[in-house]
């Protein structure tokens, strides 16, 4: 429903920059130094641009963070020149640092066998050859990017393990209508006709709209009325019909439209933003906490586990004396396409490979729209 997506539930992807920073939040300490390197690989004496109690972060170890974050995502790459996302970068370099070193035995393990499996994913969505080009463009190594997906998963299994059944509870108590579906037809009259592009006033299209319900009042089939009168072309051609949908991608008014009005009933016309629509809700489901399906269970952990690492940025660095100095960003040229990378390959669940339903991705939406 193009018209009505006024917002995205939080379990999908956020685009712009609050997902950029997003991703600095779930992906921001790859290149650190690992208990298992192999001792002859050549020393780091790069100066130290971050200090911290606890630890330090290299010149070379900020660099090689921000080539993961083009290698994975190039069509942000001009706004990684930017001071203040540079800084937002290494201060979540820091936070997962400290969270990966907190972790425990277990969150490491399943750390490790989900980073694998991210890489593999990743190789297979851009190809065997690309993924080779990309690693050369950036300067990294596959070993490095493995190392990248596995501290990254280590950290969210962390953060998801340490969720009690009362945190999910008051979680679902909260966010109820992010699991409410429903099926619904409409015929929407717009507030500008389609075909010559005039305004209506708000009384003629309140007109029209009438016009229509006293049709389907009348006993006119729905399916008939919404292919020869809606204006919604997300739906029109379908006889305005959205099955199962979710209703916390609809704007407000008919959002609640969704939720409350009988079933099978057709209600008043409900204005919203672009126009007035006409709507029949012919099914809804509102699910109860020990009906929920195990994927929408894990949403709602990674959601909380996102929260917990925004938490843990906001409240608890400024703890740790923390101390930044980076090097300016390099002037940034303009290019004709991605050099690097396959930031197509981000999907609407999340996941930073391209395929599959990781709990990186779903954190990583959770920490994209916490707050909204």
């Amino acid at each position: 429903m193009p018209q009505l997506n006024k917002r995205k539930p939080w379990r999908m992807l956020s685009l712009g920059m609050a997902a950029l920073l997003a991703i600095s939040v779930l992906a921001a300490c790859t290149k650190q130094a690992d208990e298992n390197k192999v001792k002859d690989e050549p020393k780091d004496n790069s100066k130290v641009v971050v200090t911290y109690k606890g630890g330090t972060i290299t010149e070379n170890e900020f660099n090689q963070e921000i080539s993961m974050m083009k290698f994975l995502y190039p069509e942000y790459e001009a706004a990684l020149a930017s001071d203040q996302v540079r800084e937002q970068i290494v201060k979540q370099e820091v936070v997962y640092k400290l969270l990966a070193a907190k972790a425990d035995d277990k969150a490491k393990e399943e750390g490790a066998k989900q980073g694998n499996e991210q890489l593999e994913q990743y190789k297979k969505s851009v190809g065997e050859d690309k993924f080779k080009t990309f690693l050369s463009d950036q300067k990294l190594t596959e070993q490095g990017v493995k190392d990248y997906f596995t501290r990254v998963m280590t950290v969210i299994n962390s953060e998801t393990n340490k969720v009690t059944d009362d945190q999910l509870k008051q979680e679902f108590e909260k966010n109820k209508d992010q699991f409410t579906t429903a099926t619904v037809r409409h015929v929407l009259i717009n507030f500008e006709d389609p075909k010559t592009k005039k305004q209506r006033t708000k009384e003629a299209t309140l007109k029209l709209a009438k016009e229509v319900k006293a049709k389907l009042d009348g006993g006119a089939d729905f399916a008939t009325i919404a292919k020869k009168y809606s204006e919604d072309p997300g739906s029109a051609s379908n006889g305005g019909l959205y099955e199962n949908a979710s209703v916390a991608q609809w704007v407000p008014a008919f959002k609640e439209a969704a939720e409350t009005q009988p079933i099978n009933k057709i209600g008043e016309p409900v204005e919203t933003e672009y126009g007035y629509h006409v709507i029949k809700v012919e099914s809804r489901n509102e699910p109860t906490f020990d009906k929920l399906k195990d994927n929408e269970k894990a949403a709602l952990k990674n959601k909380l586990a996102g929260e917990s690492i925004q938490n843990f940025t906001e409240n608890d660095l400024a703890k740790l004396d923390l101390k930044i100095n980076l090097p300016k960003a390099p002037a940034t040229q303009e290019k004709s396409g991605a050099t690097s990378g396959a930031g197509s390959t981000t999907t609407p669940s999340g996941t930073t490979s391209g395929t599959g339903d990781s709990k990186a991705g779903t954190a990583k939406d959770g920490a994209a729209n916490e707050g909204k």
